[in-house]
């Protein structure tokens, strides 16, 4: 597992220039588990995600209904909520197969080694700033290296 970048957010405007920083780090079909409290800003850097990739609609939190997709023109950003679920496994299959073909699949509260993920932004509110953290959870996977996950900040 390695840290990609680090970013220390003050403003929307932060967030909205993260997205653009990331997505060219982010290869097609990736899986992307988005980690942090509520209000940590998980669904705006979706929203800009989109934005991003030439999405000029209305970005929302798939809460209640689980999986959003919006269509880009480098193919459909997949955007999940596991948060209401009492088992997300039931959710693995639809999420695996929505991953063929979609630019990307972003899943809020899931497990990232559940999920088979490929990366980790974990979104840290530090008072008045978030602290953002981009990881790549296998980057020695083609040498058949497994390492582990990030630790969780304290009280998540």
């Amino acid at each position: 597992m390695g840290l990609l970048l680090e970013r220390t957010l003050k403003t929307l405007e932060d967030t909205q220039a993260l997205a653009g920083e990331v997505l060219p780090l982010l290869p097609e079909g990736s899986l992307v588990v988005l980690q942090g409290p509520l209000g940590a800003g998980k669904t705006t850097f979706v929203r800009f995600l989109a934005q991003a990739l030439g999405f000029g609609g209305r970005v929302t939190s798939p809460s209640y209904t689980l999986i959003h997709t919006y269509p880009t023109s480098e193919g459909p950003l997949v955007h999940a909520d596991l948060y209401r679920l009492k088992d997300p496994a039931l959710l693995l299959p639809q999420l695996e197969a929505s991953r063929e073909g979609a630019r990307l699949v972003l899943v809020e509260w899931g497990d990232p080694e559940a999920l088979g993920a490929d990366f980790l932004l974990r979104l840290t509110p530090q008072g008045e700033v978030r602290l953002a953290q981009l990881w790549q959870l296998h980057p020695g996977q083609e040498e058949g290296i497994q390492q582990g996950f990030p630790p969780s900040p304290p009280g998540e």
